[in-house]
């Protein structure tokens, strides 16, 4: 890509189309803080729920949020999205709330083979639901978008979950010229996402025209890795070397944050938002695709997961 190339791209992070999907997001923030009546916000420190936030901003200030904050800890996240999420979250004054997959396996309700090691990523839908029932949420706002996996790309901005958490994709709801459907029985719940018809590109746009800060790992650092089955394995305590593997240290960034033990980064040199914008235009792989290794399990594995709770 040449430099005329790079700054079309940049430059189009001032562009009326996302001037348009920030308007939209901010009349569903609105939407959801007038039909709900005990909303929350999911805030891991990800680059998407960091644009929710710069959403809810515009949304809302100079008042308060009228919904806090929320965010299920898998107690297996980098360290440094999480020192990233409390400081973001001071800056604001706005309420955190923080549950913890650890409380359900010792409740009970989360079993796994090895508490320690295993991934924890698909436990936190049990302990979401738990959150949910613990506060009485009935909707909770979360940066899922469309492009990011096919399971996603069924859903409704207003997604509909029955009384015990789970998602019916043929049970949505129709969302005719931006009319939605918010009547809930007790017990049922909504995950709404307004950022649903934005790109990875359009968020980095955003990121860039907005100059929001995140979390150092998404830009490319230096880390230790293991090469795995098309992978780069980020080397931490919960990482189990295999016999015969190599640890490298690499330049790499992550395009996407979750739990250490299925997120892996990518073998990258973009150190800023505009490298990150070049790069994202000329990938043909979607973050989760690339960097994911909990959807590889099967065609279907987000959508069972999403069944049963999932985010």
């Amino acid at each position: 890509m040449n430099t005329a190339d790079k700054k079309h791209l940049i430059d189009a992070a001032g562009n009326h189309y996302l001037d348009w999907l920030e308007s939209e997001a901010i009349h569903i923030m609105r939407e959801v803080a007038a039909e709900c009546s005990n909303p929350a916000l999911l805030f891991s420190g990800g680059k998407d729920s960091v644009v929710l936030l710069r959403i809810a901003e515009k949304a809302f200030h100079p008042g308060k949020f009228p919904f806090p904050l929320v965010h299920i800890d898998t107690g297996h996240n980098f360290a440094e999205v999480i020192e990233f999420r409390d400081r973001r979250t001071a800056e604001l004054g706005e309420h955190l709330i923080v549950r913890r997959v650890e409380e359900s396996i010792k409740r009970g309700t989360v079993r796994l083979r090895n508490p320690e090691t295993d991934s924890r990523n698909a436990a936190q839908a049990i302990t979401l639901l738990e959150t949910i029932t613990e506060f009485q949420f009935d909707a909770c706002i979360g940066g899922a978008r469309r492009d990011e996996e096919k399971a996603r790309a069924k859903e409704r901005i207003f997604s509909f979950r029955d009384e015990f958490g789970q998602w019916n994709p043929r049970a949505q709801r129709p969302e005719l010229w931006d009319l939605y459907n918010t009547r809930l029985h007790p017990g049922e719940n909504m995950r709404v996402f307004p950022i649903s018809n934005w790109t990875e590109l359009d968020v980095w746009q955003y990121i860039a025209r907005e100059k929001l800060a995140l979390p150092s790992i998404y830009f490319a650092h230096e880390r230790q890795v293991i090469s795995r089955n098309g992978f780069l394995i980020p080397l931490t305590d919960l990482t189990q070397i295999q016999k015969n593997e190599v640890v490298e240290t690499r330049i790499v960034r992550f395009r996407t944050v979750g739990d250490i033990s299925c997120t892996c980064p990518v073998a990258s040199d973009a150190a800023t938002v505009e490298a990150i914008i070049a790069e994202t235009a000329i990938s043909r792989v979607t973050e989760r695709g690339a960097t994911r290794m909990d959807d590889q399990a099967s065609e279907a594995s987000m959508e069972h997961r999403k069944k049963a709770g999932y985010f």
